[in-house]
């Protein structure tokens, strides 16, 4: 369809009334006003007013005006209008679509479609905006004057700026690992209700640190005009586990909390360094500029490395140049590394997702479609992912399966493969693992964010479908180089969690060589060891593997497993059947299906008869406007979505016994009480991993340390893929790599 050379008369105008700034999170009555150009609207002509696929607004809703996100549309000539919301109804990233139809009736140049969202005139508290900051919000609008389903862009609209709200949490983080009198550094800021860093109000904490500390002062102010307070040249004065403790230097400002635990040693031959090696922004389906993702990944997340996994099918010719200059230019050995790479985000049945990370800049990109762009390259397209593996071979290139929109098939694998993504903002996905491991494959676990709110390493998944907090990786590696975490990636020295900063280290006494690849690949280097960390592959003729694991949480412990492929060997608890109190732990997991649909709503009520709920605590309840509630009667209510991990409630009971019945769409079942003990008891619900859990704790738990030695039981005839997870009490996980024991 062409239209006369009179932009903007031809498709029309839009304004609308929000502020140049406003809160995330907030709740906001606003119109937006599209102006009929030249063609007017015909009848079942319409409009479409889209934002960013990414952008958690709340789901508009046009049937009840008294509840929250309704939205209302009004033609000035009194023409009728019908309205429709769809997620994805745009081509991305522009899905989610209000779309507005002229029925009854025309528009003529002139006439008005008023578009009220969060209409509060009979009731409703208004839309809640996005839950994440953006330096330019905005919505795309269509039209389609003639109905004839060809959609034509609207200019001019305002973009605005969604800001952090105040702080309502603060938090700090030291470096994974140390050494006496060498500096390092401490990351302080202030966190919004739903995660943004955030300046607010200066608040002054007194520091308390649990060893001496060269150079840190009693006190520091975090808030007013930054986003974050960073203290450089530090230094701990002896080997030993460091933490600082906060405290508000006057009562109701703030709240006490304190750092994850830093390490310190005389001569460690590697230390931890925590990484987020996958996300996307603007460019792609995220939000803001490549420039700001990196920015907040080393300035207000903390990381000591990144990298950057856009879309293939949406990452042009120009931006893949502009991302590699940007990679190469904030590479900073010894601050901060990033990673040049793109995700090949081929369909499921073409092989699946894989995040492709490159050692150099320069590389060719190889995408799994050009779906989404114009560039005259298409003949370097590799649209199966064994045509991907050709393409790579032999450059500097690994390669990450994971899941998130689609999933990646593990079967289609190949050297440059040495690890599978089991956690981000999208789920937990340890089946991936499952997966590899019964290909036979030796995989390491990372874990990262796949964000596309522009936070990486602090990715709350805010109110959308994200039904996660995005996880971490932490590499082992003996300097921040890109050479040396490059190195540790291909070693498997690594693991991963769910976003907390657990210190883990996981080792073992051998009597065996070391492979350094597959021999199934071809010549390795063999070496002969007695010892070993996670991600190696030990040949080894023992009977079993001595395993040394010390794990130092951010919260109290609940249990370390000790896992032989799937299989948990066995559990490490810091408490024992005595110290078990009338604290009773409800747990839900799993997920659906494997793609897209993977989402398990469980929402429900719990009631105990023969006893009282006097109080609740909810772990991985991350979204603010959902927290479970405690009845007067003493019931528990909630709204909660898992998809692959999980969530739950523990409820502190008023005496013993009783019988617990809990009400879910997926499961209605009920425990006695009196029958629970340190063990979870545990019915299944189908689906992947889908269950309730019900398990008796302590009334309160402390421990956040535990050093053990654990022989384990090796098989002569297969590989015997020894891993450590931990499970701490808010619902935090973290994974080690296998450390693969093969026979001779």
């Amino acid at each position: 369809m062409t239209y006369p050379d009179r932009s903007p008369r031809s498709t029309g105008s839009v304004t609308h009334t929000l502020p140049a700034a406003v809160e995330a999170g907030s709740y906001q009555d606003f119109v937006l006003t599209y102006t009929a150009g030249y063609f007017g609207v015909d009848d079942t002509g319409s409009i479409k007013l889209c934002w960013r696929y990414a952008a958690d607004l709340g789901a508009p809703q046009f049937d009840e005006a008294a509840a929250p996100h309704y939205v209302s549309a009004r033609a000035s000539n009194g023409a009728a209008l019908a309205l429709r919301y769809d997620p994805k109804d745009n081509v991305r990233p522009w899905g989610r679509t209000v779309q507005v139809r002229v029925r009854n009736g025309f528009l003529r140049e002139g006439d008005r479609i008023a578009v009220r969202f969060g209409d509060r005139s009979r009731g409703s508290p208004g839309i809640r905006m996005q839950t994440f900051c953006e330096t330019a919000f905005a919505f795309r609008v269509l039209a389609d004057p003639i109905a004839t389903c060809r959609f034509q862009p609207v200019g001019g609209v305002r973009a605005i700026v969604v800001v952090p709200g105040p702080p309502v949490r603060w938090c700090a983080l030291l470096p994974a690992d140390g050494t006496p009198a060498a500096p390092f550094r401490l990351l302080a800021k202030a966190e919004d209700r739903w995660g943004n860093p955030t300046s607010g109000s200066p608040v002054r904490f007194r520091l308390r640190p649990s060893a001496p500390v060269r150079g840190l002062p009693d006190t520091i102010e975090i808030g007013g005009r930054q986003r974050s307070v960073r203290l450089d040249g530090l230094s701990a004065g002896a080997p030993g586990d460091l933490s600082i403790a906060f405290e508000p230097d006057r009562p109701g400002a703030g709240a006490a909390f304190r750092t994850n635990t830093m390490v310190v040693r005389e001569r460690p031959e590697r230390r931890g360094y925590w990484g987020d090696l996958h996300g996307q922004s603007a460019e792609t389906i995220g939000t803001g500029s490549a420039e700001e993702y990196f920015r907040f990944a080393r300035d207000l997340a903390g990381l000591d490395f990144a990298g950057h996994q856009g879309n293939d099918f949406q990452i042009t010719g120009a931006f893949w140049g502009r991302l590699q200059r940007l990679t190469r230019e904030i590479d900073e050995p010894g601050r901060f590394v990033a990673f040049p790479g793109y995700e090949w985000s081929g369909n499921t049945a073409l092989g699946g997702d894989r995040n492709v990370l490159f050692l150099t800049e320069g590389q060719q990109i190889h995408r799994s479609s050009h779906a989404l762009v114009d560039d005259p390259d298409r003949e370097t397209d590799c649209s199966h992912v064994t045509d991907l593996f050709a393409a790579l071979r032999g450059r500097p290139a690994l390669l990450v399966p994971h899941a998130g929109g689609r999933y990646s098939d593990v079967r289609f694998h190949d050297r440059m493969q040495r690890s599978v993504e089991v956690h981000s903002a999208w789920g937990t996905f340890e089946w991936l693992l499952a997966d590899a491991l019964a290909c036979g494959q030796r995989a390491g676990i990372v874990c990262n964010s796949d964000g596309h709110k522009g936070r990486p390493g602090a990715s709350y998944p805010g109110a959308s479908e994200f039904g996660s907090y995005g996880g971490l990786t932490c590499i082992l590696a003996p300097e921040l180089t890109r050479a040396a975490l490059w190195d540790a990636l291909i070693r498997r020295h690594h693991y991963g969690t769910t976003g907390a900063r657990i210190h883990l280290e996981v080792r073992a006494a051998v009597d065996g060589v070391r492979l350094d690849d597959d021999p199934r690949t071809g010549a390795v280097e063999r070496t002969a060891v007695t010892r070993a960390i996670m991600g190696d592959v030990i040949a080894t003729g023992s009977a079993e593997l001595e395993l040394s694991v010390s794990v130092r949480g951010t919260a109290p412990l609940l249990r370390v497993e000790i896992c032989n492929g799937a299989r948990t060997v066995r559990t490490l608890r810091p408490y024992v059947a005595a110290e078990l109190g009338r604290r009773l732990r409800v747990r839900w997991a799993g997920a659906a299906v494997r793609g897209r649909g993977r989402q398990v709503a469980w929402d429900g009520t719990l009631a105990v008869s023969g006893n009282r709920v006097e109080r609740i605590g909810p772990f991985n309840f991350f979204d603010p406007e959902r927290q479970p509630v405690l009845g007067a009667d003493g019931s528990v209510r909630w709204r909660s979505v898992t998809t692959g991990g999980s969530a739950g409630i523990d409820c502190w009971l008023a005496g013993d016994g009783g019988r617990a019945r809990v009400v879910t769409k997926p499961l209605t079942c009920e425990q006695n009480l009196d029958a629970l003990g340190v063990e979870e008891r545990i019915v299944p619900a189908g689906g992947l991993g889908m269950e309730i859990g019900f398990t008796r704790l302590p009334d309160e738990l402390t421990e956040r340390s535990l050093d053990a030695a654990v022989r384990v039981p090796l098989r002569s005839d297969r590989d015997d893929p020894i891993s450590v997870r931990v499970v701490q009490e808010d619902g935090h996980l973290a994974w080690s790599s296998p450390i693969y024991a093969a026979p001779r």
